[in-house]
């Protein structure tokens, strides 16, 4: 997410903020009443007090380890390394929200499961209309507009040359919307059948949260063997396509990476002490 953002102080402004967004987030998708609508903001403001403490400075780590590269050539394999520890600090962060994710779903009701219902389902509609409803050459454009947003945001302005490497990489990778798309419907008939156990009258917390840690690990790792096989397609071509990138920059836009890189870094770390 720090490279999405647009400038080091909206890492600030964003983070900050987080509680309040999150509260909102999990409102639109399950109408909270005000009980719950407390113990949200509750549990938001002391996971993000956890999350300061405990993985902020981690993730200053990361950046540090990526400015330093950043001067050099990379190979897809240190891309994917970072990729892992990413994947590891998102791991902490599910797990640590297990306890309150288990207490909020067994406190629904049928009416705000039916709220998350017509939820997924506009957000199926969006999906689709995003994605599946565009030819390839849409889809192909669309997702080069995002990278190319995204890596000038690190790197400054690139060349003609660099953006045909980045068109490049794009027409080898794996990418398929209807296998996400898939994938999230499963997911969300996971979720409800989930639900619908933890909303039972006699369940017990422990097993209660037995049940959210199989469901976060069953959306961590999809069952589906097809898609976890497109899931390291997908990987192994977007740590390739980033090496191949970085690797085209100049001296100049890689000093600008590790100015803009430090610039984060010196954020993270303030937030930290915050």
């Amino acid at each position: 997410m720090l490279f999405l953002l647009q400038g080091c102080s909206a890492i600030k402004i964003a983070y900050n903020t987080a509680p309040e967004f999150g509260h909102w987030w999990v409102d639109g998708y399950v109408d909270l009443n005000d009980t719950q609508s407390q113990r949200v903001r509750e549990e938001l403001a002391q996971f993000q007090q956890w999350h300061r403490r405990s993985e902020m400075p981690t993730y200053a780590a990361t950046l540090q380890r990526l400015e330093q590269i950043a001067p050099g050539d990379v190979t897809p394999e240190q891309v994917c390394a970072i990729v892992g520890e990413l994947r590891g600090k998102l791991d902490r962060m599910l797990r640590r929200a297990e306890t309150p994710l288990t207490a909020l779903a067994m406190s629904l009701d049928a009416e705000q499961v039916r709220h998350l219902e017509r939820k997924y389902a506009k957000n199926n509609i969006a999906f689709r209309k995003e994605w599946l409803q565009r030819s390839a050459a849409q889809q192909q454009e669309r997702r080069f507009e995002r990278i190319l947003d995204r890596s000038e945001m690190i790197y400054g302005s690139l060349d003609q040359e660099q953006k045909s490497v980045i068109r490049k990489q794009l027409e080898l990778s794996a990418f398929d919307p209807s296998s996400s798309h898939l994938e999230q419907l499963r997911r969300q008939k996971d979720s409800l059948n989930t639900l619908a156990q933890l909303m039972k009258p006699d369940l017990t917390p422990t097993a209660g949260r037995e049940l959210m840690r199989a469901y976060i690990e069953r959306s961590i790792d999809s069952p589906d063997a097809a898609y976890r096989a497109y899931q390291q397609r997908q990987l192994r071509d977007n740590c390739r396509a980033f090496a191949t990138a970085h690797n085209s920059t100049t001296a100049a836009q890689r000093e600008t990476a590790v100015r803009r890189l430090r610039a984060y870094r010196r954020d993270v770390l303030e937030l930290a002490r915050q």
